[in-house]
């Protein structure tokens, strides 16, 4: 699928180490023109951080434009970004600008670029070469100014070695690399991104559900999460239509959940999950300087759920009181 958005900063929730070191790099190269491969698992919103290189890129106020390769047969993805004349194929009853020319001065996003054929491999390696484009059955040729950010959850190595995916193209997209880290390797980041997800889905339906029980907490803690990011996302969405209580309890999770919790973390899964919140927010909160308000945009919170994470794991919010962690 595509489409043409805004270019609002994106919210990214979370401030583990590993989420960390990315958005570090993502502040680095958005200042760049610099073409970006982004790597990741499916779900771990490989799509937010290319809108968080755009927005904070001198392109912001162009626009940000989308393109789900794997969503589109050969000859329509060829056609939805290099656009087309009248009379190139069945169908074509006037010219259409195509999405890099759309793009123009701003971002065009390929996700599931592993996906694309050698064909449209061929002609994307020229607008990154040559910074021209020709519409499918046309002879002249368009200069566009676009800056290329791709995605893939695929292994594009293995992909060349077995000739399916162009190397020249690989390097070209690969000026820079960012590996998106699963969501099981951000273990301390499921409680912000749970929090943020039930304020957002029971204000979306009305519902007063106002927080989420520890032993429930626990299960999302010790899950690994084979859908990352959106898996988590729709777990919530579920739990908040479905349940009958103010707040998430286990039993509003999905049944698979009943054995999530790992063999070692099974005697204490609430000590286990307040150990991993205890550390995360003492982490930040020492890099703050322990200034709550800047501590909680750090946690990507808002400062009342900084409140109720303290409240609710005996965290202190003085430095005085912490005793060093």
């Amino acid at each position: 699928m595509t489409r043409r958005e805004d270019s609002r900063a994106p919210r990214i929730v979370g401030a583990s180490r590993p989420m960390g070191d990315v958005l570090e790099m993502v502040a680095r190269v958005a200042r760049t023109r610099s073409t970006v491969l982004i790597q990741g698992e499916t779900g771990t919103g490989k799509e937010l951080i290319a809108r968080a290189i755009h927005a904070a890129s001198p392109r912001a106020v162009r626009p940000f434009v989308p393109v789900d390769c794997s969503a589109l047969a050969e000859g329509v993805l060829e056609s939805e970004l290099f656009g087309h004349v009248k009379g190139a194929f069945t169908g074509a009853v006037i010219d259409k600008r195509g999405l890099f020319e759309t793009a123009h001065g701003g971002t065009c996003f390929l996700d599931e670029i592993g996906e694309i054929s050698s064909c449209v491999q061929a002609k994307l390696l020229r607008v990154l070469q040559e910074h021209e484009i020709k519409r499918v059955g046309g002879i002249d040729r368009f200069g566009v100014d676009v800056r290329v950010i791709a995605a893939t959850n695929r292994d594009l190595g293995a992909l060349i070695d077995g000739g399916r995916f162009r190397e020249d193209l690989f390097y070209r997209l690969s000026v820079v690399t960012l590996q998106v880290p699963p969501l099981r390797d951000r273990r301390e980041d499921i409680p912000l991104l749970a929090d943020h997800f039930l304020r957002v889905y029971a204000a979306a339906n009305a519902r007063s559900v106002s927080g989420i029980a520890p032993e429930a907490m626990a299960l999302m803690v010790a899950y690994d999460w084979p859908g990352n990011i959106r898996e988590l996302e729709h777990a919530i969405e579920r739990a908040v239509a479905l349940t009958t209580n103010s707040i998430v309890r286990p039993e509003d999770l999905p049944p698979k959940w009943g054995g999530a919790v790992r063999t070692s973390d099974a005697p204490g899964s609430a000590l286990s999950l307040r150990g991993v919140v205890t550390r995360h927010v003492l982490r930040v909160l020492r890099e703050a300087r322990w200034n709550k308000k800047l501590a909680a945009q750090l946690l990507g919170v808002h400062r009342r759920t900084l409140y109720r994470l303290t409240k609710r794991y005996g965290i202190s919010l003085s430095e005085r009181d912490s005793h060093g962690g």
